[in-house]
């Protein structure tokens, strides 16, 4: 199983330079997102390209099978204490969602795929090659 942050949905639906090795991922992983991280990647994909790409979000998670985890208390533990430690006042400055993803990936004792340098940062192993 795999952690999904909503940096790499983003970057799959913006056609960026990463989008292959994403997809070559979920097509081999069983994948999970956080609500925030469904919430944060709606938002942006809205924001950029309307209700189209909204869409296309939820194709892609359909067409990936990549489920929506429940946040539970001990999640959300998890993720305020990576706030501390890895949020806007450290070097990693993850926000809200990805402290969320970085909770599931904890829980889970799970890989991490992400866009981006702010995971590299943190004790997680990431899914995508360095």
């Amino acid at each position: 199983m795999i952690v999904v942050d909503a940096s790499a949905l983003v970057a799959v639906l913006l056609d960026e330079p990463e989008k292959l090795q994403i997809l070559t991922i979920l097509a081999t992983e069983e994948a999970v997102l956080s609500p925030i991280g469904y919430w944060e990647a709606h938002t942006r994909i809205h924001g950029l390209r309307g209700g189209d790409g909204v869409a296309d979000l939820d194709a892609l998670l359909t067409n990936f099978g990549i489920q929506v985890a429940p946040a539970t208390a001990a999640t959300a533990k998890v993720a305020a204490q990576a706030q501390i430690d890895f949020g806007k006042r450290t070097p990693a400055r993850l926000n809200l969602g990805d402290c969320f993803a970085y909770a599931l990936a904890k829980e889970g004792d799970a890989p991490l795929l992400y866009k981006g340098d702010d995971f590299g940062q943190t004790d997680l192993t990431p899914a995508l090659p360095a």
